[in-house]
């Protein structure tokens, strides 16, 4: 039977400075690029872009300003999602100017918030007698918890309690509309958010009602009667955004049966992974086993028959949703970067339970492939799909395919994933360590320098890296006296050979690894440094006979990075293409190529179309030709135009 271990401590994004020759070039790209892009996107300046409407409703409500109410439901969530990327960016980054911008932005969205303590524009604006009346679509839960992060990141970044007050008042308000009280509303949300912003504004607070708030949004989720069916018939059956429905999709909403009883990944991918954290959160916090229990079996399900090579997750764009095990189709996936970006909350949050390199190695996957992927090398450009194969034309002219896009695009109406990227990007000095009290550990292989606590002492660890590009890492410290404790060291799973040395003397690691973490336990000075030397070869990736939409094919990958072949190298027709699998494959590092990234290098066999004059079948096998090809990056596609692009080829 599992157990809830509670093994590691979290470390805080002011705690980490990253200087890394990758990771440096988008912290800079998010702070000086992405967050002042983002801010003129919200009043509604990026010409040629969808409107965002999203501080021009905080105006109306607020008083400032006369109209209506425009854009989503959730618009609010934009704004939120914003102030937490800049808190983020300010904890690592102070900025005078952007702290001034900030503080008027949470002026504003402090005018906004009701006597009562309600804040949102929608409602506040549009309909201020049909509060609560229509969670399973309306968001209500989920917006409010998104501006609970926001105020509990700008709390940390600044120390400014005007906005984390907000969020309290809020909090506290919704505190007295749910619970098994009487008068009380015995629901939840139809869009899981609030319940993880609660256990953040818990951990921050120490307020006891916050935890216990999170943990009745959990737990009454799929109870009988079930609450969300039972509104909606209240509702007349209407949906919000279709009108009248002849049914509800509880699994949509993971809302089908109690959280604990949940065996599979069902629903809307967002949805869930923002569910699982916060059941993740929960289960190392309270102890509760068979939370943690259900939490293993999701992710079991999730990540090894639901999950994309890339580590996106969500096969259908009806729904932006699950569908069965092996079912990942790759020119029409959904595979949103929100639901990306959810997967490194749950990964990351399993870690803190339990030192399992699985845990950190879907983190990274996530992380280096989808996430980054869903933002342009201009960050002024997104993704919210992210397929693994593209065909221009289709994307263009085929219904079904109408939510690919070949190219990134500047802005959305619904715009939930470009600040995800930029909060998360902001906030990555979190994920790359933890502690307890006898051991630090690495989970991702990330330049700079951060101040850990292990035990009573302090430790300043330096990490130097070559990644993703090569696998050479050093770790030095900084310490006021020698001090005992372990450095566990992810071994990642792409890697089948690496050299481990102390202070220039070989260490056979091998018989120090567990679940994923070479453990050096030691009493360590200042003087001594760690090489971890992984080595970088190209695997040639095979999926599971029953994934039917890569049968027959290969991937490429190289260390954490997953490969793709695009027109502007190979020619027009991807799909005409195959490669020998057992041919060696070589790599280098292209200087040229959209900043600097390592290509795979081959030889692959091409269907000629020229014999084929007007026939769309023949008897006649195909003409072949060899020709050379180049792999890039899967984050770095769509950077060169439109073009034909696949991660899966077929082999020969």
């Amino acid at each position: 039977m599992s157990t809830v271990n509670k093994v590691l401590n979290t470390v805080t994004p002011k705690e980490v400075r990253i200087v890394d020759e990758f990771w440096t070039k988008y912290n800079d790209l998010v702070r000086q690029v992405v967050i002042p892009y983002q801010y003129d996107a919200l009043h509604d300046r990026i010409a040629d872009a969808e409107p965002s409407y999203a501080i021009q409703n905080f105006e109306i409500a607020a008083g400032r300003k006369e109209g209506q109410f425009n854009g989503f439901v959730f618009q609010d969530t934009d704004v939120a999602k914003w102030i937490e990327a800049v808190g983020y960016s300010l904890m690592t980054h102070p900025d005078v100017e952007l702290e001034r911008l900030t503080d008027q932005v949470i002026d504003l969205v402090a005018e906004a918030q009701g006597e009562d303590g309600y804040l949102n524009t929608y409602f506040t604006i549009k309909e201020p007698d049909k509060r609560w009346t229509n969670l399973a679509d309306c968001h209500e839960l989920y917006t409010a918890g998104h501006m609970i992060e926001a105020g509990v990141a700008y709390y940390q970044a600044t120390g400014k309690k005007k906005l984390l007050d907000v969020v309290c008042r809020l909090a506290d308000y919704i505190d007295t509309v749910f619970g098994t009280g009487e008068g009380q509303l015995r629901g939840y949300d139809g869009h899981q958010e609030i319940e993880l912003a609660l256990v953040k504004l818990y951990r921050l607070t120490g307020e006891q009602r916050y935890l216990q708030l999170s943990q009745f949004f959990i737990n009454e989720r799929g109870q009988q009667p079930n609450f969300l069916e039972q509104e909606w018939e209240q509702r007349d059956r209407i949906n919000f955004f279709v009108g009248k429905t002849n049914d509800i999709n509880l699994q949509y909403s993971q809302a089908h049966v109690p959280v604990r009883e949940q065996k599979e990944a069902v629903g809307h991918a967002v949805r869930a992974v923002y569910m699982y954290t916060a059941m993740a959160d929960l289960a190392g916090l309270t102890g509760d086993t068979r939370l943690y229990q259900a939490c293993q079996t999701l992710w079991n399900n999730m990540v090894h028959k639901q999950m994309y090579v890339t580590g996106g997750i969500g096969s259908t764009h009806h729904g932006e949703a699950f569908t069965i095990d092996y079912d990942l189709p790759n020119d029409s996936g959904y595979s949103e970067t929100c639901a990306a970006v959810g997967m490194v909350f749950f990964a990351h949050r399993m870690l803190q339970i339990e030192a399992k390199g699985e845990y950190a190695d879907v983190l990274e996957r996530a992380l280096y492939n989808t996430v980054i992927g869903g933002m342009a090398q201009d960050g002024k450009h997104y993704f919210y799909v992210n397929p693994l194969e593209v065909w221009p034309s289709a994307c263009h002219h085929n219904p079904g395919k109408h939510h690919v896009k070949p190219v990134r695009q500047k802005w959305f109406g619904c715009s939930c994933c470009p600040p995800n990227i930029a909060r998360l990007v902001s906030s990555l000095g979190q994920y790359i360590y933890s502690t307890n009290q006898d051991t630090i550990y690495t989970h991702l292989y990330i330049g700079g320098e951060a101040d850990l606590t292990v035990g009573e002492q302090s430790v300043v660890i330096q990490q130097e890296s070559g990644y993703p590009w090569n696998g050479a890492t050093r770790f030095s410290f900084q310490l006021e006296q020698p001090q005992s404790f372990a450095l566990a060291l992810r071994l990642p799973g792409w890697c089948k050979k690496a050299s481990l040395t102390l202070n220039g003397e070989s260490i056979e690691y091998q018989s120090l690894v567990q679940d994923g973490y070479i453990y050096i336990q030691r009493e360590w000075s200042v003087d001594d440094r760690v090489e971890w030397n992984m080595d970088m070869h190209v695997q040639v990736i095979h999926s599971h006979p029953r994934l039917r939409a890569a049968s027959g094919k290969i991937a490429l990958q190289h260390g954490p990075l997953v490969y793709c072949l695009e027109q502007a190298d190979n020619g027009e027709l991807i799909s005409a293409l195959s490669i020998d699998p057992a041919q060696s494959l070589t790599t280098r590092f292209d200087a040229e190529l959209l900043g600097g990234a390592v290509v795979i290098e081959g030889t692959a066999t091409r269907e000629l179309t020229s014999d084929w004059d007007d026939h769309l079948y023949q008897d006649s096998p195909p003409t072949i030709q060899e020709q050379p090809f180049t792999a890039i990056p899967y984050f770095l596609w769509a950077n060169r135009g439109e073009g034909d692009m696949a991660v899966w080829i077929r082999k020969n």
